[in-house]
């Protein structure tokens, strides 16, 4: 049989050092489908990127670093679909924009499974000046939604938000129901259901609420 062995310990380019810290957050995501956080391992996620845990802490300092990283890497993703959606369509109704966001958000599941983390373990254990740069940097991402929503900023940033707790409640929600795969943290389709349906439910009705509450104040 044949073994690969771990790769070279020191990537010298920017372009090898890119490509060696992608491995390792496709190695620990590829891992978090199979192993549930709080047995994944720093050294699960060597091997499974080939690299020596030496290595693999030049670029993340513990566990909580990396998955933070994931996320952020993440949402990201998300901000910049959303912002391409909202551009496109520039919505002008309240049923206009929750469409636009319902559609952004279909198929996240491992986002909001990192949304509860972030919640529950990230931000407690990774250094504070991490976490607030992970703050400060996504404050800076929701700008480039702001201008792109039909209402004020103040509003638009509370839609945001209650987008960001809904999804969250109901992620853990839809978790907590039977026949959820315990490893992958995949809902059934029962349970993937009720996410759907019930998340839907309420983003358009915070979306009615507070449209009416920025049309009445201007």
């Amino acid at each position: 049989m044949v073994i690969d062995a771990p790769r070279p310990a020191r990537a010298r380019s920017a372009e090898e050092k890119n490509r060696r810290r992608d491995d390792i957050l496709r190695a620990a995501e590829r891992l978090w489908t199979t192993t549930a956080y709080a047995d994944l391992s720093m050294n699960q996620v060597a091997r499974e990127a080939r690299l020596a845990k030496g290595t693999l802490y030049l670029y993340f300092d513990t566990k909580e670093e990396l998955f933070l990283a994931l996320l952020s890497e993440h949402l990201n993703a998300w901000i910049t679909r959303t912002a391409e959606i909202l551009r496109e369509r520039q919505p002008r109704t309240p049923t206009q924009v929750s469409d636009a966001l319902l559609d952004s958000s279909e198929t996240l599941t491992p986002l909001r499974r990192l949304l509860v983390l972030l919640g529950t373990v990230l931000e407690r254990n990774v250094r504070p000046e991490l976490a607030t740069e992970f703050r400060r940097d996504l404050d800076a991402q929701l700008g480039r939604l702001v201008e792109h929503m039909p209402y004020s900023p103040p509003t638009t940033l509370r839609i945001l938000r209650h987008l960001y707790a809904v999804a969250i409640g109901w992620q853990q929600f839809s978790e907590s129901l039977p026949g959820l795969d315990p490893q992958t943290g995949e809902p059934t389709q029962d349970a993937q259901w009720t996410f759907q349906s019930e998340f839907e439910l309420a983003l358009r009705s915070v979306v009615d609420h507070l449209a009416a509450q920025d049309t009445a104040g201007q």
